[in-house]
């Protein structure tokens, strides 16, 4: 999709974003601040410091995945799919071609579903490979067209290029269109939420997370996933950028049986993100 499509169809899309709290209050911080270094006298150092402060929460937010202070975030399944004693399992920066494939079998071995948060440019890379995903049961969602390491220090347009360019590769690629996002490693800034908003999409973050794409040690992974394990968790692991075992295998394919092993012991489900979302 070109810059211009991309721009067009954000415009076209509603504007009623009810920026948060948070957000409302550091505009007001800001002007607060201004007036007071412009009209009181010897006012302005603390008016710089008040607002380097404000600067310095609106960043931490942005750097705490499972935080909501700068929008919705979901963090766990809702009420209805704990109930069912559902869990979502996603899977992070694929497809990739050697591994990808082998944890669609564990998946089906274990009659279980998974959520893949995959890279567009993965996705045209591999796209036999995201359909099978799809054909399996599992869901596609939009985990950016890049994985840019920048990706939040980006503005609204930015944010608007790097994510329409992503929904539109993965659906004419599966023919299911994403309405769930993740931000690489989880970090934004304010400008993301209303993008997401516009475009119909619901970022996603986690309950618990393995580590795996720097930890080497299965072992601790799967306890980083189960210690604590209840319906409603979102478990987050990694099919793409996954860290090797000593022995050189993918730390996801170590962890993944005795992890589907463990949720059907503990009478949990493993179930695709729209599905436990529209309940």
């Amino acid at each position: 999709m070109g810059k211009s499509a991309v721009m067009s169809s954000i415009a076209s899309a509603p504007e009623s974003w009810p920026w948060p709290p948070i957000v409302r209050a550091s505009v007001g911080w800001h002007l607060l601040a201004v007036g007071a270094a412009v009209f009181v006298p010897g006012a302005a150092p603390w008016a710089i410091g008040a607002i380097v402060l404000n600067h310095v929460l609106i960043t931490a937010a942005g750097l705490t995945p499972r935080s909501s202070l700068l929008g919705p975030n979901v963090t766990r399944l809702p009420k209805a799919a704990a109930d069912r004693r559902e869990i979502a399992l996603t899977i992070d920066d694929g497809p990739d071609p050697e591994v990808t494939p082998q944890v669609l079998d564990l998946l089906d071995a274990h009659g279980q579903r998974a959520t893949f948060f995959c890279i567009a440019d993965c996705v045209l890379a591999h796209p036999a490979l995201a359909r099978e995903i799809v054909a399996r049961g599992h869901s596609i969602q939009n985990h950016t067209a890049q994985h840019r390491h920048n990706f939040s220090f980006l503005g609204p347009r930015g944010f608007a290029a790097e994510i329409s360019r992503a929904q539109q590769v993965l659906e004419e690629t599966t023919g299911q269109r994403p309405d769930c996002f993740r931000a690489p490693a989880g970090l934004r800034n304010p400008f993301l939420a209303p993008v997401l908003h516009r475009l119909g999409l619901s970022l996603v973050s986690w309950t618990r997370r393995g580590f795996d794409t720097r930890e080497r040690d299965a072992a601790t992974v799967l306890a980083r996933l189960t210690r604590g394990l209840a319906a409603g968790d979102i478990l987050l692991l990694h099919d793409g950028h996954a860290a090797r075992t000593a022995a050189g295998r993918p730390v996801v394919l170590e962890v993944l049986p005795p992890l589907l092993a463990r949720i059907r012991a503990d009478g949990l489900r493993a179930v695709t993100l729209p599905e436990a979302l529209a309940a």
